[in-house]
């Protein structure tokens, strides 16, 4: 949009163009230099896989997720090299029945030998044959950290796979932590593809039937394409300063691929409607730069909404979050960049064909939109006539359906939600069930003066005591472990429950609350805490809950002042909060309905553990509100156009939501199909963003931009401005040629 006494270029008789916006500038040099501005992104985003493909990606190592007490246990234990070394079981059973001795003898002796001949195995413990006699359980200790253990699994799954062949009469399978990680990082790659091939045909076909022209619909699906692969050799670079989480790549696909079409969709409809409201009478690249004072700023401004929303998740101070902004803010930047430069290079270039294409579909030249705007006319008819009853009626319905929210319920997700497709998980739950004491443990780190040492061991062994003994065990007693330099003793507890369990949530308390105080407690100037796999679960929550108010507070406020500057308008600000907040409920509410209950398991494929992933909420309260910022920029920068121009409020708001509605609605139907592809991934979690984000989508299209918002702003009429000294002043005096950019200072 361009300022009082500023051109519209291809305009005849106007006043000459003093100075234009950068965006303004950019679009021009591209869409005269198309050639040279399209070779300048095919290089920019070849450098970048180069780069990152050189750079490769850093992934988090194990002290990257210390959080909280059990954080601190981890790092006491690391200090004193008594980490939790990664561990390997192979389970060696019979087809029916219980184990041959003999047989299972002969498999554990070829097996044994073949493991102690790897460089990455430490040593193999001895064997241990199950209650029933059914299994033989053998435990391969590796060396190094426990995540990056998956990295060197391939020797040792070659050898189980060897052992299984010389013992054809034996069923022989191998499990573990690092081989179920490594088996969910395929299992991702697998989904990655498959959402791709869901996602981009889908995409597509929304796209030709907004278009019409396989030449349009192209454009922005190829543009998002390239700005998701450029953002993902950024990503690996960025990786090195903020590790990479294992979720990066995923991410940039879900918001890559729905960001980047739609801004290509904003710019490109909007380039179109200039071009006919012109009636021919600009050149492409004329058009393209009106396109850009309009779509191209707005452009920004929600771009730099989402970015700033979600760099709130950064305040989060954990790594997977950390990893899930690095990847949303690199997709959302590559792509507002990629819309504002080659973008126009690439519809100037294609302008004349495109609309050739496109000649059959009238378009009116003096509004820019076609026929559809009548139909917006009709559906927002009930907000403009009946706001009261059209409010009130939306309102409570939005309300309704996130009633079910107050019921949610967090938990970290472990072993129970991983695909059984995952043949390691499935060993993992017979060795589970015949060996209980091998689900998980509590850590317990110790940190003394070395001339204390003896009096740690000895209360470390009294814990443990007292532990076996209030659990009415029959296994060993643990025995303690101390460092080198007699400085650092930790003591290893067997929980026979499920990390997630209320029975280990349990043992953790009353061994924080009070076997430790009465034992390793009484020792003089020892630092002690309790970690292990319970522990980090609940420090894990624990820790979020005490951020989350950071988050949401910063983001709130960020939301807001953001939406001031775009618009100068506090009121349109709040309203842009509450209903971003209305939206996010809503969506979690639904969350809530089908993911703690049993009954869309066979619709959606998936096993309810009757909570939702603890990350979940979070990531989609974020993210939401910075996608509802797109719909709120596109939306109330149109009305305002009209109001700008002199059109009463109600006017307004049938001229701007009508004039905006299409592509909107085309936008998030994009969105959702992006969205609703992560519904068929194996992850629950991965499941549960995808609907979310793609529920939320829909109602904030459907529902609150073309019901609530529009009925708020005609019962507000001109206070909905307020306090816009730019409002005011065109108001009282409006000039149908001129409209102020969004953002423009008040």
């Amino acid at each position: 949009m361009l300022l009082r006494g500023k051109s519209h270029p291809g305009r005849t008789g106007s006043a000459p163009v003093v100075s234009r916006p950068l965006t303004v500038r950019v679009a021009r040099w591209s869409a005269t230099h198309p050639w040279r501005a399209i070779a300048v992104w095919l290089v920019f985003v070849a450098l970048c896989l180069v780069t990152g493909s050189i750079a490769g990606t850093n992934s988090a190592t194990s002290a990257d997720y210390r959080v909280g007490e059990a954080g601190r246990a981890e790092a006491i234990a690391a200090e004193g090299r008594l980490t939790r070394a990664p561990t390997e079981r192979v389970l060696i059973e019979s087809p029916s029945g219980p184990v041959d001795a003999v047989a299972a003898d002969r498999a554990v002796h070829d097996l044994t030998r073949r493991m102690l001949a790897l460089p990455e195995v430490d040593r193999v413990e001895p064997p241990v044959r199950s209650e029933n006699g059914e299994i033989v359980m053998v435990s391969i200790v590796m060396k190094g950290e426990e995540l990056a253990a998956k990295r060197h699994l391939g020797p040792l799954i070659e050898q189980t796979a060897a052992v299984q062949a010389a013992n054809p009469g034996l069923r022989v399978t191998e499990t573990g932590r690092p081989s179920m990680s490594r088996g969910l990082d395929a299992q991702r790659a697998d989904d990655l593809l498959r959402s791709e091939m869901i996602t981009f045909p889908v995409t597509l076909a929304v796209l030709l039937l907004v278009f019409g022209s396989v030449l349009a619909a192209g454009v922005p699906l190829l543009l998002a394409v390239s700005s998701i692969a450029a953002s993902m050799g950024l990503a690996a670079v960025a990786s090195h300063a903020l590790p990479d989480a294992g979720v990066g790549n995923n991410v940039i696909l879900l918001i890559g691929m729905a960001v980047g079409v739609d801004y290509s969709l904003f710019y490109l409809k909007r380039e179109r409607e200039e071009r006919a409201r012109a009636g021919g009478r600009v050149s492409p690249a004329a058009a393209v730069e009106l396109a850009a004072a309009t779509s191209g700023r707005a452009i920004v401004v929600s771009g730099l909404a989402v970015i700033v929303s979600t760099a709130c998740l950064y305040l989060a101070a954990d790594v997977i979050f950390s990893s899930l902004a690095t990847g949303t803010v690199i997709a959302v930047l590559v792509a507002m960049v990629s819309s504002l430069t080659v973008l126009p290079a690439v519809l100037a270039k294609a302008g004349d064909r495109v609309e050739r294409r496109r000649a059959r579909r009238a378009v009116h030249p003096a509004s820019g939109r076609r026929d559809g705007g009548r139909v917006w006319g009709a559906v927002l008819r009930p907000a403009t006539r009946h706001p009261v009853a059209t409010l009130l009626a939306a309102t409570v319905a939005m309300l309704a359906l996130a009633l079910p929210a107050v019921t949610l319920k967090l938990n970290v997700p472990g072993t129970d939600t991983f695909s059984r497709t995952i043949p390691a998980v499935r060993t993992w739950d017979r060795l589970t069930t015949a060996f209980p004491h091998v689900q998980t443990t509590h850590l317990v780190a110790v940190r003394a003066d070395p001339a204390r040492s003896g009096e740690v061991v000895t209360a470390l062994a009294d814990l443990a005591r007292r532990v076996e003994a209030g659990r009415r065990s029959a296994d060993p007693v643990p025995e303690p472990k101390t460092s080198s330099d007699r400085r650092i003793s930790t003591l290893e507890l067997a929980v026979p429950f499920p990390a997630g369990s209320p029975e280990a949530r349990l043992s953790l308390q009353r061994l924080r609350s009070e076997y430790l105080p009465a034992t390793v407690g009484r020792v003089a100037g020892a630092e002690a805490a309790v970690g292990g796999d319970v522990a980090r679960d609940v420090d894990y929550v624990a820790h979020q809950n005490e951020k989350l108010p950071w988050v949401i507070g910063f983001l709130l406020v960020a939301t807001f002042v953001m939406t001031v500057a775009a618009f100068g308008s506090v009121v349109i600000a709040f309203l842009g909060v509450i209903l971003n907040l209305l939206s996010a409920a809503a969506a979690f509410g639904l969350l809530v309905v089908v993911f703690q209950h049993t009954w869309a398991e066979g619709l959606l494929g998936f096993t309810s553990t009757g909570f939702i992933g603890s990350r979940v909420p979070l990531f989609l309260f974020v993210i939401l509100f910075g996608l509802s910022m797109d719909y709120q920029v596109f939306a109330v920068s149109r009305i305002r156009e009209s109001a700008l121009r002199g059109a009463p409020t109600r006017a307004a708001v049938v001229e701007g939501i009508g004039g905006s509605a299409g592509v909107i609605t085309s936008a998030a139907v994009v969105m959702v199909s992006v969205f609703a592809s992560f519904m068929f991934l194996s992850l629950v979690e991965m499941k549960q963003m995808g609907f979310g984000l793609a529920v939320a989508v829909l109602l904030d299209a459907f529902v609150v931009r073309t019901m609530i918002l529009p009925s708020i702003m005609t019962l507000l009429g001109e206070a909905s401005w307020w306090p816009s000294r730019t409002m005011r002043r065109r108001r009282a005096a409006p000039d149908p040629a001129d409209v102020l950019p969004v953002g423009a200072a008040d």
